[in-house]
């Protein structure tokens, strides 16, 4: 475990990071946005965090850029997951996500989402390996900022060649790569192959962050048993359950894990990102609300009737008056 210790130093082509924690949190489309942000910070104040990815095209275009513009006012790392299978545009918002302050750059190469994947993003670009290198090569000699690249095992099963890609990645200066141990076929379904994640760390000489099916503490160690990782990304573990990338960091160096929080506590938490998220996006922040809402509210007594009730709640109002009146209730 000394190993695990120690951080993980990204050289960077000219600024140099080190990760204090060996457990990351993925980027999540509709998830990671500022507000999830700052709870995960809550319990993991050293984790790299990534935003919601990032569409090169669409930020050329001019969306999409409240995501990287909002870094600047963020404590600890975060880094910024860029998707595109065009160089240009992703060399472009590389180097606007580095000035606006990104700890690193991802390239995502594992997005199984077809009208993604189909159209040579994602994890399309597992089918098109030269022009893969190209991008990590383009984006590599735009910014001073470390550049790693997350992907999948394979298009498929028949074609899965993950060493062979993942080495191509490394000799075009990727200097992390986080392997989800599935195929793009695959998606979500079947069971993650740590196996051959493993089997790609021992051949590489970058780090490697192990990625799927890791749910708890205990999941997160044995899979960095097996597979030999120099850490881990934890994806849906999170939703609804912020607190877990903490509790991962401290099994992962040996220190105490903290409990879970109590019913109370959880449902301060659950308003807090109410109120964060209708301070931000105005009413609408209901809406956004909802699914986090449905995936927090867990774990105590009546909470399936609460949840219900939150999720059908019409108005912001009607949601905080839920969420209060279940507060008093504890007292």
């Amino acid at each position: 475990m000394e190993k695990l210790l120690s951080g993980i130093n990204l050289p960077g082509s000219g600024i140099s990071r080190n990760l204090r924690s060996r457990v990351i949190q993925s980027p999540l489309a509709g998830v990671t946005d500022q507000t999830f942000r700052q709870l995960i910070r809550k319990w993991a104040p050293d984790t790299l965090i990534f935003t919601e990815m990032v569409n090169a095209t669409s930020l050329e275009l001019g969306h999409g850029e409240c995501k990287v513009n909002e870094l600047a006012a963020e404590q600890g790392p975060i880094g910024v997951q860029l998707l595109d299978h065009r160089p240009a545009p992703m060399v472009n918002a590389a180097i606007k996500a580095e000035e606006s302050g990104a700890y690193l750059i991802d390239i995502n190469m594992g997005c199984p989402v077809k009208k993604i994947a189909h159209k040579g993003g994602g994890s399309g670009l597992l089918k098109e390996p030269t022009l893969a290198t190209e991008i990590v090569q383009a984006v590599v000699k735009a910014v001073s900022i470390p550049v790693t690249v997350k992907t999948r095992l394979g298009w498929c099963q028949d074609s899965s060649d993950p060493l062979g890609f993942a080495l191509r990645l490394q000799d075009a200066g990727a200097q992390l790569l986080t392997l989800h141990g599935r195929t793009r076929e695959q998606g979500f379904s079947g069971t993650s192959n740590w196996g051959a994640i493993g089997a790609v760390k021992q051949k590489l000489d970058i780090p490697v962050i192990a990625n799927g099916d890791i749910k708890s503490c205990s999941d997160a160690l044995r899979c960095i048993a097996l597979t030999g990782a120099d850490g881990v990304m934890i994806g849906r573990g999170s939703m609804g359950s912020p607190w877990l990338i903490g509790q991962i960091d401290a099994a992962i160096k040996g220190n105490p894990i903290m409990q879970n929080p109590e019913p109370k506590e959880i449902i301060k938490l659950i308003l807090e990102q109410l109120n964060s998220l209708l301070e931000k996006k105005g009413d609408h922040g209901l809406l956004i609300a909802r699914k986090h809402m449905s995936w927090t509210c867990k774990g105590f007594p009546e909470a399936s009737c609460l949840r219900n009730a939150l999720v059908r709640a019409q108005t912001p109002m009607e949601a905080i008056k839920l969420l209060e009146d279940k507060l008093v209730s504890f007292n």
